[in-house]
């Protein structure tokens, strides 16, 4: 064998701009090198004295990551020069012909992981770069095989939130920003800051090659319950110390926040916002990542995949532990499932708001979505509570005054229109069939089986005797006085008479019930067989308008007493109100790093006046990576338009949301977008 020689290097040149957009890193910027695994990057190698000989020249190349690196945690490799790159381990090749410049082709393990990188070559020159997770790798846990899917699900710096109601989804944009400056590394310490690495760095920097490991960790710090975790929840109406979770229009502000007050909570988050935070760290790391919304969604304590619920003689829902909240959201994330049997891999469910404890920290997945379609709950993690989110079975329960409950017959539905958004467009996708079988299928009651859940199991068909139902009208805007109906049936042979307590309370979106916007109890409502009454509730503005909490929610609940035979049935619908719709105009030729205006108006629709209006924008590059604020001087009487114009700067061409939030002291927090296509 001949005697080789090391190369003598002088210095390198990392062609951060060529490596970055041949990565799709380059919306990180260009300024250094960050680089996906599995895939090689080409360095320019100026040597100092001497040439390349193919042959007889040498390099010795050690990666390391962490403080401890070693080689037996894959935190540490060490390669020399190879004739070919090997793209399923770490491997350099001189790809450029012989000379006094080198151009040397590195590439990482598809495994390896993922964070900041030392790369050493020869005994002196040692350099930086960031390695991220690859879904453009085949041999990657988080490959995804579709060009579309990873534009949305990876690049896509924005997106949309579906709450509202089920009956009424409404769509909320929201700024990932992913790429904006400085997001990456403050996502890279939120992996730093998480308590296994504290206590035993050197086995966490080795977990991070685990697309599993990293959503789990992500999982419980995007909350602060058990650690420095980035946002702190809450559920009551009083934000003292901090904002409104409906404030936010996207990450970037949240993350900066976190960052910039040494890792103390951001105040406050709900869940849409735990998602969104989470979903922006996933797409910076290079996980692909989706935002879930499921309607209905059951928050089940104590594992038996049942709901109690109590309600009073007057049908009003009494305080419990358990909940079914209007809407709840998580993220999905895909990757395989090396820990389970084949066909659990692509996407998995995680939840980062804080709700129950998992082997003792607040965090929930990820748990492959087959595995709840399937019933398969031993799988990990979480599989039973997530279960039960959207399927749990609801048991209703009268507590009288003299003490004594009895059934109430109650048709209320867990996990309806599971809904993401669409690739490639702002449509809703629904996916509740990724998460159940459709309902009374025998596949359904195979997975209802696997998962020994037997109150459905033993559903009997509800009694068609006297049906009650709520209706409403498509107009229930904010400001409007308007009707809601409460229809009673009678399907028997014989004369039916009844009491109806038909009532309607705000509400939150978690299910906690605020004060009375209407009410009315009818003791004697008599039915001959085969007949009909449609009975209207009016709410006025002037009732509902001082409850409303900021989601807009009004819970309708009737409640009907069979006199002849003692039983109640029980039906209840949440309607929210529609905001007024804010306006965008854009003003100019939109491209990039040019001036534009946006006019934004939004009609007053309350029989008041507004006070302290104030509008915000933010957008991945549009807007700077803040947020721009714009007061009204002027009261906004009713009817009245408020109108400003705000001025901001693309700096990169491509579709692109402008986020806009309207606040003032009777209107809080109306949403609107407009999509902005940005040319070159």
């Amino acid at each position: 064998r001949a005697e080789t020689t090391s190369l003598d290097i002088d210095h390198l040149n990392l062609e951060c701009e060529f490596n970055n957009v041949d990565h799709r890193t380059e919306l990180n910027g260009v300024d250094r090198l960050i680089v996906r695994r599995g895939q090689p990057f080409t360095i320019s190698v100026y040597l100092r004295s001497g040439s390349y000989q193919p042959g007889v020249s040498s390099l010795d190349c050690v990666a390391e990551t962490g403080p401890q690196p070693s080689e037996q945690y894959g935190t540490k490799a060490s390669f020399a020069l190879s004739a070919n790159i090997d793209t399923s381990c770490w491997s350099a090749s001189v790809t450029g012909p012989p000379g006094d410049m080198v151009v040397l082709s590195i590439c990482s393990s598809p495994n390896a992981p993922i964070g900041r990188y030392t790369l050493t070559l020869g005994r002196s020159v040692r350099t930086e770069f960031i390695l991220l997770f690859n879904p453009w790798c085949p041999g990657d846990a988080v490959y995804m095989d579709n060009e579309q899917s990873l534009a949305e699900y990876i690049l896509a710096q924005d997106g949309i939130i579906f709450r509202g109601s089920y009956k009424h989804p409404i769509p909320t944009a929201w700024n990932f920003g992913q790429f904006e400056h400085g997001i990456l590394d403050i996502c890279l310490r939120i992996l730093d800051m998480n308590p296994k690495c504290l206590r035993n760095p050197g086995k966490d920097y080795s977990g991070r090659r685990n697309a599993v490991y990293v959503s789990r960790v992500l999982s419980a710090m995007v909350n602060c319950n058990d650690d420095k975790g980035v946002l702190l929840g809450r559920w009551t109406t009083d934000y003292e110390g901090g904002v409104s979770p409906l404030y936010w229009r996207g990450s970037v502000e949240i993350l900066r926040n976190w960052d910039q007050q040494a890792c103390q909570p951001v105040r406050y988050g709900q869940c849409w916002v735990f998602a969104a935070v989470a979903c922006t760290v996933s797409r910076a790391l290079g996980i692909p990542c989706r935002i879930v919304t499921n309607y209905l969604s059951a928050h089940d304590t104590n594992n038996n995949l049942v709901i109690e619920r109590y309600v009073n003689e007057e049908g009003e829902l009494m305080k419990s532990k358990e909940m079914i909240w209007n809407y709840h959201c998580w993220v999905e994330s895909w990757m395989t499932r090396p820990d389970l049997k084949p066909d659990f891999n692509g996407w998995q469910a995680s939840d980062p708001t804080p709700q129950e404890k998992s082997e003792d920290v607040y965090c929930c997945g990820p748990i492959p979505v087959k595995a709840i379609k399937e019933g398969e709950l031993t799988f990990k993690y979480d599989a039973s509570f997530v279960f039960a989110e959207v399927n749990a079975d609801v048991l209703t329960y009268m507590k009288k005054k003299d003490g004594s409950t009895s059934n109430v017959t109650s048709a209320t539905l867990v996990g309806q229109k599971i809904s993401t958004k669409s690739v490639g467009s702002d449509a809703r996708e629904d996916i509740t069939h990724i998460y159940k079988y459709p309902e009374g299928s025998d596949e359904e009651r195979e997975a209802f089986k696997r998962a020994d859940h037997q109150n459905k199991l033993l559903h009997q068909k509800e009694d068609l005797g006297l049906l009650l139902s709520i209706k409403v009208t498509s107009d229930m805007k904010k400001g409007c006085d308007f009707d809601v109906f409460a229809v009673v049936t009678n399907n028997t042979e014989h004369e039916k008479h009844c009491r109806l307590v038909f009532g309607s309370c705000a509400m939150s979106y978690s299910g906690v019930l605020g004060g009375n916007c209407g009410f009315k109890d009818l003791l004697n409502v008599r039915l001959s067989p085969g007949a009909g009454e449609r009975v209207p509730l009016t709410l006025n503005y002037s009732k509902y308008g001082g409850q409303l909490t900021e989601d807009s929610l009004i819970r309708l609940a009737a409640l009907l007493l069979d006199y002849s035979t003692g039983e109640a049935k029980l039906a209840v619908r949440n309607i929210v109100l529609d905001d007024p719709q804010i306006k965008v105009r854009i003003l100019g030729e939109p491209k990039e790093n040019r001036k534009l205006a946006a006019e934004i108006t939004l009609q007053n629709p309350l029989p008041e006046p507004l006070e302290d209006c104030c509008f915000s924008i933010e957008g991945s590059n549009l807007t700077g990576g803040r947020v721009i604020t714009e007061r009204l001087g002027c009261t906004v009487g009713p009817g009245e338009e408020a109108k400003v114009k705000i001025y901001f700067t693309p700096t990169h061409s491509g579709l692109r949301k402008l986020v806009v939030d309207f606040d003032s002291n009777k209107l809080c927090h109306v949403k609107g977008y407009r999509n902005v296509i940005i040319g070159k």
